[in-house]
């Protein structure tokens, strides 16, 4: 288990729990907005042509779809927890005429592949949703060929930063790291990504951890964010979690909603989302 205490040993049970975000379209809709450019440029430089490459928890296929051609004729795979997920990646790797991959759905605790089958491992906003970051991080390792890549990125809801201030959004972020937590997830997860990897056994001479962001500060990235969140906070999974636990009632979402929206609008409004990276050479 992951909290707030730390993650779980490695030798702690695993269990399939609830995804925060849901796969709603408002969900979905910011998802597709990912480019290994925004969202995996740590990693960009060391990808080859030829190289076999995982990636774990693939979502809506964008990032995979661009590391496949960074990678051809190199094969991907993707793996996602759940039939639902996966089929939502191998409609994007079809839309995208992406023939060399496949999708298969796995738990990433256990990975079910031999090892050193992959010589570069990628994981984009996962280890913060998975029940122990530590044992997918050893599985990511286990797997991973001599020479080859690991690189991880995750955002750190604790540490996203916008102004003008706005309580409401205080309240936004208070509510849905309860949620996350609730799920067993670890919405600090980009702070702590360089101690899970020493806990799951990876040395400082091999890792490479620093940071990156997004910033939506443009009328255009305003608008899209706070619609964004204005519906996945008071429309979608979230929120019918939210009500169901009695962490809040629809009215105080929908203000929550009004309030991001309002945001959008002022000239002055900038937004900061901060996240972990982490690159570890084999």
């Amino acid at each position: 288990m992951t909290d707030q205490d730390g993650p779980a040993t490695a030798h702690s049970p695993v269990d399939r729990h609830a995804y925060t975000h849901g796969y709603d379209p408002a969900v979905l809709g910011g998802h597709r907005r990912r480019t290994a450019a925004n969202s995996a440029d740590h990693l960009l430089p060391l990808l080859r042509p030829g190289q076999r490459l995982l990636d774990v928890g693939s979502g809506a296929g964008t990032i995979t779809a661009d590391l496949a051609r960074a990678v051809a004729p190199g094969r991907v795979t993707a793996v996602e927890v759940a039939e639902e997920s996966a089929a939502l990646t191998r409609a994007e790797l079809g839309r995208q005429g992406i023939a060399a991959a496949e999708v298969i759905v796995a738990d990433a605790h256990r990975l079910p592949f031999a090892d050193g089958s992959f010589d570069v491992v990628h994981a984009h906003q996962v280890l913060q949703h998975v029940a122990d970051p530590v044992r997918m991080l050893a599985e990511m390792r286990r797997v991973t060929a001599p020479g080859g890549v690991i690189a991880v990125r995750d955002a750190d809801y604790e540490a996203f930063r916008w102004f003008p201030d706005v309580p409401a959004l205080d309240r936004w972020r208070s509510l849905y790291c309860e949620a996350a937590r609730a799920n067993r997830g670890a919405p600090d997860a980009g702070r702590r990504l360089l101690a899970w990897a020493h806990a799951a056994g990876l040395a400082d001479d091999v890792l490479e951890a620093g940071a990156a962001t997004w910033c939506y500060a443009s009328p255009d990235d305003r608008a899209w964010w706070a619609d964004s969140w204005a519906e996945r906070t008071a429309g979608t999974a979230l929120g019918a979690q939210l009500v169901r636990e009695g962490r809040a009632d629809q009215a105080e979402l929908d203000a929550i909603a009004a309030a991001w929206r309002a945001w959008a609008q002022d000239p002055d409004g900038w937004f900061l989302v901060p996240h972990g990276t982490l690159l570890v050479r084999v």
